[in-house]
Formats: structure tokens, sequence, C-alpha cells
């Protein structure tokens, strides 16, 4: 707490926060925003390496709010005791007589109660807020600004940037806030020496908000070396699940053609590269077919590249390629199960978890039952993670692929499958090896959002794929449900993963039915999707389809998160579920509809990556009724209005803008609705069937 009361007088001396308050950091833990903690009331017990994950000890934690007593005797793990109901506080993890914080806030995130920057005037950033808050905590990088930062204004607060932030090429300012009775929206907003980064075009491919991720399935994308074809052709294997020959060149190829610069793309998904059995496995019975492991989720080699996809000379040259185009790649990594082949498993048959259960049960496909020892199948065993001696070897396998290729993180399969142990033991590997790299992690759970959070953490996983979002949405244009639980899905969303997470956002992936095919009714969401895609042809139907396909995508490109694309689904590729979800990628030859889609996804990307409302503005909901949803984006004075008419009739949607954003009434219709803005700040849109529109300002 000295620190911290020296910290206090040399910015007092310094006026305000201009001089350099933080000149004495620790060296690790400083380069990416510490994910807060999220507490309940009463006793928290907390590990520091979910924070700090470089930080195998400290010399103790403090808070000058909550009250913190050590549960081990290196402050490896300490017990956080918070009060009922709402607040905003941090506590500071120190070392040497030098510390970082982590914002720690309790109680219900309250959508009533907003907060959005209104802009910055020499060094000083602006925050509107609903109503007076009791509580601020304001972070610049991961350090507290002292409350002489800190100054209350008629409509919110007033933030003075410290000296410090003029030396970084990047830095972020973050504000947690709380009143009596809920909690705000947090807010972030990126710096770029000093100043509020205003034009998107500042930002790179090392800026996590700004990411749009593209998810390749390498055997079914392109064929670019036949040299390196090798299909099974077995009587007993359908084409289907067979090879086909895409690999690593043929990404190379499409990266090389602009293919990807030409939707907007940030970020590729690629899936498992690691070497798979030469056999075929499971098991359909109608109709009958084994299956090759052209999708690479059977791992043999955790450190061998499978030569079907590939040279290590051609996985380089891939990465070299898309870093050359500012975009990055991501390593799709299986670490719950080997295939029995392993020579790992042959060698150490013990590492696996029990097929049957004491109830003489086979334990497979218990997902949630036995949600950490189930197996996938009987020819892929699930390891024990549990155990160090498995643990170590296994992450260790993961870190080769970093250590190898110049790669910028992974998708994780099967996250909630595999212990808490794992994901701490392998992100404290990644941050203490390569602390200069910039390595993103986002995973693969299904279940509610407390199950997906407890993984979301600086010390585990960066973020993971929003199914909720997804499930709630496709049952709103499929099943009729109601447009006020999608918002409140999204609100749930935001609350456990904070407002400016990077979750991912999906329009599909190689485990799902083909959206389009179930918006455009060719497929019944009350049918075996597998069973449909191995007995009929599926289309898209009622070519409504489409429209509800880009609503979904305009969904993802304007709330927060990562938005992502499965393969085919920017022109709309149909097919019922595994295989047939797998279709060999189309690049040419589309229908005028597909055409028209492809146009339309391109122009939704585009208009995200060059918003910065879009990309880090603070959301609120401005009309919601069971058929439409409009809400406003706003950063640093600037916003975006979007609008979704999820209905399959024309509606005309009216509402209020908050006071301050009529100053200029001028806006551009991207997408050609009508509409209209009275001076007292009453907008109302005209929405298509199955719209949406997005109105951003103009000069």
């Amino acid at each position: 707490m000295k620190r911290l009361v020296l910290w206090v007088a040399l910015a007092v001396l310094a006026g305000g926060c201009r001089g350099r308050i933080f000149s004495d950091l620790p060296v690790a833990g400083n380069a990416q925003p510490i994910v807060p903690a999220l507490l309940q009331a009463g006793d928290n017990r907390l590990f520091l390496t979910d924070y700090l994950p470089q930080w195998e000890r400290a010399d103790s934690v403090t808070s000058a709010a909550l009250r913190i007593v050590a549960a081990s005797e290196d402050w490896s793990q300490f017990v956080v005791s918070a009060p009922e109901g709402a607040f905003a506080a941090s506590f500071e993890a120190w070392s040497e007589g030098r510390c970082l914080s982590v914002a720690a806030l309790g109680g219900a995130r309250n959508s009533g109660a907003w907060a959005f920057s209104e802009g910055c005037r020499g060094h000083e950033v602006f925050v509107r807020m609903s109503q007076t808050p009791q509580q601020v905590v304001a972070l610049w990088q991961n350090c507290r600004l002292p409350d002489c930062c800190i100054s209350r204004t008629d409509s919110g607060v007033a933030i003075s940037l410290p000296g410090d932030a003029a030396d970084a090429d990047r830095s972020w300012l973050r504000l947690f806030a709380a009143s009596d009775s809920a909690r705000f929206n947090d807010l972030f907003i990126p710096l770029e020496k000093g100043r509020p980064v205003l034009d998107a075009a500042q930002l790179t491919r090392r800026d996590r908000q700004a990411q749009v991720l593209y998810s390749l399935m390498i055997d079914r994308f392109q064929n670019g070396n036949r040299d390196n074809d090798r299909p099974l052709d077995w009587p007993d294997v359908l084409p289907q699940v067979d090879y086909q020959g895409g690999d690593l060149q043929g990404i190379t190829d499409r990266i090389e053609s602009g293919f990807f610069d030409s939707l907007g793309i940030s970020t590729l998904w690629i899936s498992p590269v690691t070497q798979n059995p030469r056999d075929a496995w499971g098991l359909n019975r109608n109709p009958f077919t084994r299956f090759s492991g052209y999708h690479g989720y059977w791992p043999i080699y955790t450190t061998q590249l499978d030569d079907r996809f590939g040279t290590p000379d051609e996985f380089r040259a891939l990465l070299d390629a898309a870093h050359a185009r500012g975009m990055n790649v991501i390593l799709d990594y299986v670490a719950n199960h080997l295939h029995i082949h392993s020579p790992v498993l042959q060698a150490h048959p013990d590492w696996v978890t029990p097929l049957y259960l004491p109830d003489g049960r086979k334990n497979l496909e218990l997902w949630d039952e036995e949600r950490l020892t189930t197996w996938f199948d009987e020819h892929i065993p699930s390891l024990d993670l549990q155990r160090p001696e498995v643990c170590g070897p296994m992450t260790d396998s993961a870190l080769y692929w970093i250590a190898e290729y110049d790669l910028d993180g992974f998708r994780h399969d099967a996250c909630k499958h595999i212990p808490e142990n794992y994901w701490r033991m392998l992100t404290h590997k990644m941050k203490t090896r390569f602390p200069d790299r910039d390595l993103w992690q986002i995973g693969e759970t299904y279940g509610s959002p407390a199950l997906i959070a407890s993984y979301v953490r600086s010390g585990m996983i960066d973020a993971q794929f929003d199914f909720n979002v997804y499930h709630t949405a496709l049952d709103v244009l499929v099943r009729g449900r109601s447009v006020r639980d999608l918002a409140r899905t999204v609100d749930e969303s935001l609350a456990a993963y904070g407002a400016h997470h990077t979750m991912g956002n999906i329009t599909g992936n190689h485990d799902k039915a083909r959206l389009v095919s179930l918006a455009g009714g060719a497929l019944s969401p009350d049918e075996d999707p597998k069973l449909a895609g191995w007995t009929r042809t599926i289309g898209v139907g009622d070519p409504i389809g489409y429209r509800k396909l880009a609503l979904i995508q305009a969904l993802n490109c304007t709330i927060p998160g990562v938005p992502c694309i499965y393969q085919g689904d920017e022109y709309g590729e149909p097919g019922g579920n595994d295989p047939d979800n797998r279709r060999m990628m189309r690049f040419d030859g589309y229908t005028p509809e597909e055409q028209a889609q492809r146009a339309l996804t391109r122009k939704l990307i585009r208009l995200r990556r060059s918003s910065m409302p879009l990309l880090y503005g603070d959301m609120t909901t401005l009309a919601l009724t069971d058929d439409v949803w409009v809400f406003a984006r706003a950063y640093m004075g600037d916003f975006v209005v979007v609008a979704l008419n999820c209905s399959d009739r024309p509606q005309d949607v009216g509402c209020i803008l908050p006071d301050g954003w009529c100053e200029n009434p001028k806006f551009n219709a991207n997408f050609g609705a009508g509409f209209g803005l009275s001076s007292d700040g009453r907008l109302v849109v005209e929405l298509a069937p199955c719209g949406f529109e997005i109105l951003t300002k103009t000069e």
C-alpha cells in the first residue's frame, strides 16, 4: 500500500496524471489486459496464475476495498471476501515492491446502468453514465489509476490519461464502475501514443477486438499439390468421408490470390495438422461406411505434420504469406484424446480415463454426466489429463507447434472435457517460454455461460465460441422464438465474459448442419441432420434462407465479440450435418443468390472492420419486441444504430436516441432501408421481412 501512496503523491506533484507514475512496473504480466475477477458474495478462492499466468508466486495480494488472505504460503492461491450487491474494486498483486492490478467485480450487470465514451480533449477522456456511480476503477494497461486521475462531471466522469501512455505504440484504458444497485458495462479504449484510437485504419492484426475469423477444413478447402493426394479408396469408405485432396499449399494459393483479403478476413482457423491414421475407423450403418481421418481429429503423432496435408516448409510458407497480408493463423489442436495406435498410448496404456463406469456402462459420449472422463469413441480414448505425468507431456506437445511454427495461437477442441489444470499449465508455459509472442487462444465448450466463462481467464484461454448466442438466434429464425430471448442471451454473454470480450460469434462450424438449409426449410430442425445429409441431396429450400443467414451474419458483425465465418457460409453453402457440411469448398460457379450473399457478407465484414463503434463501442438497447431488436454501439462520440427484423413481414420500428446523440442528425443507411429522424431524437426505421439496417453517422 505504500507504493500506492507514492503513486498518488507523484501524480499530484506532476499535475494530475500527466507525469510518469508507472515507471517501475513488473517485467511480466502487462502485455494484454487481465481478465477481471467476477466475485460471488462471500469467500472466493482464486489462483494467482489465472490472472497473472507468468507469476508463480507473489509477495502479497492486497486491496483497499476487499479482505484478502493467503491460501498458500507463496500467495499462489488466495481468498477474497466479497460483499453482497454490486461493486467495482481491484486487488493488487505485489512482487519486489512493484504491483499490477486486477479489476474485481461483484453483483449483477444491469443493462439499465450504461456508460459510453463521449470523446476526448487533450489528455482527458469523457464518459457519459446513465446514473451516478459510487465506485469507479480505471486501469491503464493493468495498472490502477489513482483517484486524482478521475473527476466527476455533470453527466459522468472524466479520466486523465497518464503521461506513461505517450511512450506506448499501443496501450489501453479500461473503466469499471458500480452504483448502489447495479454494475455498469465496462469500457475499453485502445490508445496509440497516449491518444484514443479514433480511426480503425490504425488497428493491426494484433488488436484482438478487430479480428474477423474464417474457419476452414484443410482437406475440404483446396487441392494445391496433387503429389500428396493419398485417398484410402477402400470399398467400405464412401467418398464423402475419404480424403479429397485439400492441403496447405491450397490455402497458401488462396491467400496469395487475395481470396481472404477480398472478404476482409484477419484471422484464419485451420483444422488439425497432426498425423492421423492411414486406415479407416468408426462405423456408420445407414449408409454403411467407415471413416478416414481426413478431418484431423484422430491424432496418432502429436508433433508430426500429416504428410497428406503438406511439408513443414509448405506450412511455414502459408504462415509467411498470411502474415505478409496482415492476417493471423491459429491452429486447431486436439488435447482431449489420442488414437489407440498412437505410440504414446502404446507406451503408456494407463494414461487414459476408464472406458467402463462402476455401474458397468461404457463411458462413451456422456458429455455432461462424465464431462471430464467420457470417450468420444472407442478408438480415441480420452487422456487422464488431471494427472501431472500426463498433462506435462501433452502441454509440451502443444508448445511444439508454437516453437516450430510462427503461429498466432490455438483453437482448442473439446475444452469442457479437459480439466482446468491442463489450461493453467499450457498457458503458463506459453506465457513464460514465449513472452514476446502475442498468442490468442479460443476454445470450444457447449454449456452454460458460467461453465464457458470458467475457462476464460488470462491464465487459461482468452475466449470461446458463443454457441448460446448462435443457438438462440437460430431458434428465433427457424422456430419462431421471441427476439427478446436473443437480446437476453447476448446480455447474459456480456455479463459473463465482459462488454469487450473476444468470444467467437459463429454462422456455423464443421459440427453443425448448414444454417442456410435450416433457415430455408430444406432441412427441418426436428430431423436427424446427419441422416438427412446421407440419404438425400439437401439444398437451400425457400430463398428466404439467404436473408436469414445474412441476418445472423449482421448480428455477428455488430455485437461484441469476433465474427466467425465457416467456409462456404459467406455465399450460403447448403447441407446437412457431418459429413454433408464438409463438402469441398467452391470458389466459382455461384448462383445469382450465392453471388449476392457473398457480396453482402463482404460488405458486412468491411463495415465492421472500418467502424470503431462496432469494434470497441459500448452497447445499449433502444427498442425491443418479439420480432425486432434495435441497439446502438457508441465509442468516443461516434455511434451506430443496428436494427434487426426477425419476422417474415415488414416492420416500421421507432426508438428514442439517448441525450446528446442528435447534435448531428445525418445518417447513412448502409443497406438501403428507409428511415427518419426528428429533432427530438425519435428515429424510425423501415425494415423488410427478415431484414436489417446499420445506420452510421456521416460528417
